[in-house]
């Protein structure tokens, strides 16, 4: 993909576009760290320094690409959770539902969870206070949607709903890196079966470990 030099603001728009979609194009073939902006600037068609015309650096286009995902799965997830969860059954079956829900659906988000994962040690550096002022400012947008949501089925959870709403996403950004071993790892498992304990499937082990905060969290309510 080659580009003209972009002369008005439409132009630009989309050219800022095309460098997202390559960049999330390459995450689903690379984990976040690998995502060079060498490799971007090829793939998109640009030189280095036109891309940082765009965007400062990586790291504010991976910051782009997180607030774009959590929108998405904020788009998503109150239809999955109507159809997933009875308003009308005890509190207990409620929340366990709601983890249900909710640890299915995020494992299906593996560009969210992965960026997710990598926000304090790989997001947050290279990086300016403005740009990180405005994805905090994104982020907490996002937790009062999520907020709203869990109140929505789960009202015993009170003030308590924000945190778990966070701890919900950071539990399943790291989950999902432990959950996915190496082939060291794999062939590990395979030669000792008794080692092979220690491997997680991600829903199930996030479920669990969201209905555990969704009761701890009604119950300290």
């Amino acid at each position: 993909m080659t580009f003209q030099r972009a002369r008005n603001e439409e132009q630009r728009e989309i050219r800022r576009q095309a460098i997202l979609d390559t960049a999330l194009a390459m995450l689903d073939e690379m984990p976040v760290a690998d995502v060079s902006l060498n490799e971007l600037s090829r793939r998109v068609g640009l030189a280095k320094s036109n891309v940082l015309r765009y965007f400062e650096s990586r790291e504010a286009v991976l910051f782009q690409l997180l607030e774009r995902a959590m929108g998405d799965w904020l788009a998503e997830v109150p239809d999955e959770l109507a159809a997933g969860v009875d308003p009308n059954l005890p509190a207990r079956e409620r929340g366990d539902r709601v983890a249900a829900v909710l640890s299915a659906s995020l494992a299906r988000q593996t560009v969210l969870l992965d960026l997710v994962n990598a926000q304090t040690n790989v997001l947050e550096h290279n990086v300016s206070v403005d740009v990180v002022v405005r994805h905090k400012r994104s982020a907490l947008a996002d937790l009062t949607t999520a907020d709203g949501l869990l109140r929505r089925y789960l009202p015993e959870l009170g003030d308590g709903a924000r945190s778990l709403a966070m701890l919900t996403l950071i539990l399943a950004g790291t989950l999902s890196a432990y959950c996915r071993p190496s082939p060291s790892a794999l062939a590990a498992y395979e030669a000792d079966p008794a080692v092979a304990a220690l491997r997680l499937d991600l829903r199930t082990t996030l479920e669990n470990a969201v209905a555990t905060l969704i009761a701890g969290t009604m119950a300290r309510s």
